[in-house]
């Protein structure tokens, strides 16, 4: 579907775009785009979560390409991040992004632009509505759909003056108003699960739940959108816990509501793309989180049955395999690290005594320091244990100048010295991340959070043993 070209500059669009002949534009179009502070040196595009290309970046962190016989619906980029786009055959669409501030930077020109600019004011504005609707589930179930309801009418009237100014397609004009129910929908799942633990103490509206009948779970046009894929997560979140909620509080790291959850996906969703990753989002973040190997063994073996990817298959048998190696009492994998002074160490010969491990990047200097600063305040109160901190980036001089610069104490900073493989074993899918050892190498805990107040509590029941 997608056609390369030739590098190119993004002030030859038009000439490209006008040049194709008259039937060929007709049917298809374009997408192109310019990177600010590129991470990598190419774009992905996907639709319906299939891969369509990887597009290299010109000198000028630049790509320009066309998409034969265009299929109208949403489509996707991935620079490090993700976003969604529209397009339909004629498009020639370019889009603008800085990667320090990917979401509120990203901006589009040429035809189509429009569409998908309100895209993402829809997209912005429910990230916004995420805070001021924060405090609302406390309230009543009924107080809290009226006011719901009236962020969905101001983005319906939003949609209603856009119509007036353009000429949409009933397939834009469709998605478009899918993203405002599916956002509002959403909502209200966030409620039920913000409230699951008293729900028997809320007195719903009579349609409260209306929109649950009418769920299609096999939108594979749909699946790639935020609010629909977001809906569907908070849905299955919520008839999982119904299905123990007489027995235990809501905890969707539990083995049971993982084990519901899979059960439902399975049988509620047909459409087998939408099921394969709805399975392996949901498996996933359970792996992640457990800490008993043979409930991990059990869920990675339900998961195997059910899910038809061959690489999401692949993708769980190596998490399941680096989990099973992080549960308590097993020992730290053999890691190699660089010190300070470039010296080659094994991660399992800087322990001196019971060490918490952490993760920082260069990346952001906000959350390091804040990383840093977390881990000499839990210093000053576990006095018992060491707090080290590893790098996870791959340039040892710029590494290096960072620690000077924060006087961040060498004795306790390293780099990896394998940055993939390191982070695939010791599955640092997040920099809140932390391993908590004991002072023989041993795993306490393979998945704690510096940042928790869980964290604290761990440390005091290891001394306290």
């Amino acid at each position: 579907m997608i056609k390369k070209l030739l590098p190119l500059f993004l002030s030859a669009f038009t000439l490209f775009s006008c040049d194709n002949n008259e039937n060929d534009s007709k049917k298809n179009s374009w997408i192109g785009g310019e990177i600010v502070n590129p991470k990598t040196d190419y774009v992905i595009i996907t639709k319906d979560n299939v891969l369509l290309d990887t597009l290299k970046l010109d000198k000028k962190n630049s790509f320009l390409y066309e998409v034969e016989n265009t299929e109208t619906g949403l489509y996707s980029f991935n620079h490090n991040e993700y976003q969604i786009f529209f397009l339909e055959p004629g498009d020639s669409l370019l889009l603008r992004v800085n990667t320090m501030d990917f979401d509120e930077s990203l901006t589009y020109t040429g035809n189509g632009s429009g569409k998908n600019n309100l895209l993402m004011d829809f997209f912005l504005t429910n990230e916004e509505e995420n805070h001021t609707v924060q405090p609302w589930y406390q309230l009543d179930p009924a107080t809290f759909e009226f006011k719901i309801d009236s962020l969905k009418q101001e983005r319906i009237a939003k949609l209603d003056n856009f119509k007036i100014e353009n000429d949409l397609s009933d397939e834009f004009e469709n998605i478009a108003m899918d993203n405002i129910d599916y956002d509002y929908y959403s909502k209200k799942e966030q409620y039920v699960t913000a409230n699951a633990n008293k729900l028997k103490d809320k007195k719903f509206p009579k349609n409260f739940f209306d929109y649950r009948e009418s769920v299609d779970f096999n939108r594979e046009s749909l699946f790639a959108s935020y609010p629909y894929n977001r809906f569907l997560n908070r849905l299955f979140d919520n008839l999982a816990f119904s299905k123990y909620s007489d027995k235990a509080n809501f905890n969707r790291n539990s083995f049971e509501h993982i084990f519901n959850e899979v059960k439902l996906i399975d049988s509620l969703v047909s459409n087998q793309n939408i099921k394969d990753n709805l399975l392996r989002t949901n498996v996933r973040r359970y792996l992640l989180n457990e800490k008993d190997a043979d409930k991990e063994r059990k869920i990675k073996e339900l998961f195997i049955k059910t899910d038809n990817n061959p690489e999401h298959k692949k993708e769980i048998e190596r998490l399941f395999e680096a989990a099973i190696k992080l549960t308590p009492g097993k020992e730290l994998p053999q890691i190699s690290l660089v010190s300070y002074d470039n010296l080659n160490k094994n991660l399992k010969e800087i322990i001196t005594k019971p060490t918490v491990f952490y993760f920082w990047t260069d990346a952001s200097e906000f959350q390091y320091r804040n990383l840093h600063a977390r881990a000499s305040e839990l210093k000053s109160k576990f006095p018992e244990f060491n707090f080290i901190a590893i790098n996870t980036d791959t340039n040892f001089k710029i590494w290096k100048r960072t620690v000077a610069r924060n006087n961040f104490n060498p004795q306790f900073e390293y780099q990896f010295d394998n940055r993939n493989e390191a982070q695939q074993t010791l599955i640092i899918n997040s920099m809140t991340k932390s391993i908590i050892a004991d002072s023989n190498g041993k795993i306490l805990i393979g998945n704690s959070n510096l940042y928790g107040n869980a964290i604290e509590e761990e440390l005091l029941g290891f001394i306290n043993r």
